[in-house]
């Protein structure tokens, strides 16, 4: 299944059934007053987060969703059924924006948490509702009202602790599938991550039990000009907007140009370019394979300048494990005190459908 964290999707709530006119035909009662019922509400549009999906790739191809009609009032007071609701379910951590207004409705970060996006028309009166000392028969009721029309652009932004980042090829793969479960594609050339991959990182676990755990974010490599759409580029940096703390994998390089301090530096340029508050996260530097002398070597020079930047630098190998658990404890240390993040105008799901049931 492919990756898919943006969409558009039309939706559409039911409209409300029409009220009826009609008048009371019994025997023995002559002139029987009006008795037309009221017509159904029609059906919500809700969007639900769900735990178990991962990407928006269900709504890709889905051009509209519309909930049901409410059903027209009846003659002897029968009032018409409401439409049924439809549920539109999304990964956690998907943001529902109005397409049109460019404004974002809610921000899905709860599993099973509802938000009605587009509500059903309220039901028409029947005509038992007009009658008055001077008008005792009326032949008029209300037509249903229209439900709410929306177009709504779908961004998934994916829920994690840490934020993974790197230029390519310097085994951002590697390491998470050395400290999670997280299986993703490993080669030895660039790009070979192309989509965000997340890993589950279990500290101090035993056979008997399990210590705290944090989500590692995997996103493809970055490169210089990210910021405006090189590369992978904008597409993929919004997936750190909701991490509580920075990873930054360097490694040493045969590329002319090129060094673990400058790639950082280029790194830190291009998050300032995305947005200045995502530059301002804590971050911890890695430099990955410590099974090599050159890498050892190159991490004595380093560790002071980085020191001097008041980073704190590591050096690890995905390979032998060296280095990892004092990484991981590091990260610990700022995922367990740093609260979430969410996007500034964040809105809590609080549109909730009604209680009190519809007629």
């Amino acid at each position: 299944m492919r990756f898919i964290d943006e969409c558009e999707l039309e939706v559409e709530a039911g409209a409300g059934g029409n009220g009826k006119i009609a008048f009371r035909r019994e025997k023995y009662v002559p002139f029987g007053g009006p008795a037309g019922g009221d017509g159904g509400r029609g059906g919500d549009v809700i969007v639900v987060a769900d735990s178990g999906l991962l990407t928006l790739y269900d709504l890709e191809h889905t051009r509209c969703i519309r909930a049901e009609r409410g059903v027209d009032g009846q003659g002897k007071d029968c009032y018409g059924k409401a439409g049924k609701d439809v549920t539109v379910r999304v990964p956690p951590g998907t943001e529902i924006i109005d397409a049109e207004t460019n404004r974002k409705l809610c921000d899905m970060t709860e599993p099973g948490t509802p938000f009605v996006v587009a509500r059903g028309g309220k039901g028409g009166r029947g005509n038992k509702h007009f009658a008055t000392s001077v008008e005792r028969a009326p032949r008029r009721a209300e037509p249903g009202e229209p439900g709410e029309r929306r177009l709504l652009r779908l961004e998934l932004k994916v829920m994690a602790d840490v934020g993974l980042l790197g230029f390519p090829n310097v085994g951002k793969s590697t390491f998470i599938r050395a400290v999670s479960r997280a299986r993703p594609k490993v080669a030895d050339y660039p790009f070979t991550t192309l989509e965000p991959h997340l890993g589950v990182v279990t500290l101090g676990h035993s056979e008997s039990s399990l210590g705290p755990s944090f989500v590692v974010a995997d996103i493809p490599g970055l490169i210089p000009g990210a910021s405006s759409g090189a590369g992978l580029g904008i597409r993929f940096l919004k997936h750190l907007e909701r991490t509580r703390v920075l990873l930054h994998l360097v490694t040493i390089t045969d590329e002319p140009g090129r060094s673990p301090l400058a790639d950082y530096h280029v790194l830190r340029k291009e998050l300032s370019a995305f947005s200045p508050e995502l530059a301002e996260r804590p971050e911890i530097v890695a430099l990955s394979k410590a099974d090599l002398p050159e890498a050892r070597e190159a991490y004595a020079q380093l560790k002071p300048e980085f020191d001097a930047l008041g980073v704190e630098c590591h050096l690890v190998s995905a390979a032998t494990h060296a280095g990892v658990a004092a990484l991981l404890a590091a990260l610990a240390k700022h995922v367990f005190v740093t609260p979430a993040r969410a996007p500034a105008d964040h809105m809590p799901p609080s549109n909730s459908p009604p209680s009190p049931s519809k007629s």
